[in-house]
């Protein structure tokens, strides 16, 4: 077998071995997404046990079908490297955010990035002032969990009233943010990601 033989052999499976991940993530059978996908159940198993390789429309099909970008089948053979981030009890960079009168500390806990997604964690600190915190509008999908304090939460015409141990996710297309700190301090984890 020559070099090239050797290199598609592991191109496709490694494709096969993401299609296998990405599908059971979904909970799904071979024969479930194959259906899904408009293709045999024999070419989902013989994909995902790296004994053929795909066409592009196999590929576009099934990437359709898990609501993925095609590349995500790729994502064991386009990097020789993968990027972590470990943030020790204590650490992490210490940040000021100033918006119309308003102060906060956060401390980014990771943020990462990649060709598909971008992913950012803080930890929050608001403390009661007259200004309001100021309102937000992005891309993507926002997840707060609250570590200490209350306060109320506006997203889009709903207010919300948080609490320790309350955890909340929103589209963030949708006006949102705190517009009353309750406590003397209310502090949260926030987590975005969203495409790229």
């Amino acid at each position: 077998m020559s070099t090239g033989a050797k290199e598609d052999n592991s191109i496709d499976v490694a494709i096969g071995a993401a299609l296998r991940q990405l599908r059971q993530g979904m909970g799904w059978s071979a024969s479930e997404l194959a259906t899904k996908a408009g293709i045999s159940a024999a070419m989902v198993s013989r994909i995902e046990n790296g004994q053929v390789s795909p066409s592009i429309s196999s590929l576009c099909a099934l990437s359709a079908a898990l609501d993925v970008p095609l590349v995500s089948l790729f994502r064991e053979t386009a990097n020789s490297h993968a990027d972590y981030t470990l943030v020790r009890a204590g650490e992490g960079v210490v940040s000021t955010r100033i918006s119309q009168g308003h102060s906060h500390e956060f401390v980014n806990l990771a943020v990462h990035s990649r060709r598909d997604l971008q992913f950012e964690a803080r930890r929050v600190t608001l403390t009661r002032q007259e200004a309001q915190p100021p309102t937000y509008v992005g891309h993507g999908v926002v997840y707060l969990h609250v570590l200490e304090g209350s306060a109320i939460y506006r997203y889009g015409g709903e207010d919300f009233t948080l609490s320790p141990g309350d955890s909340l996710s929103v589209d963030a297309e949708l006006n949102h943010g705190f517009v009353e700190v309750l406590t003397e301090a209310f502090t949260f984890l926030s987590v975005q990601a969203e495409r790229r």
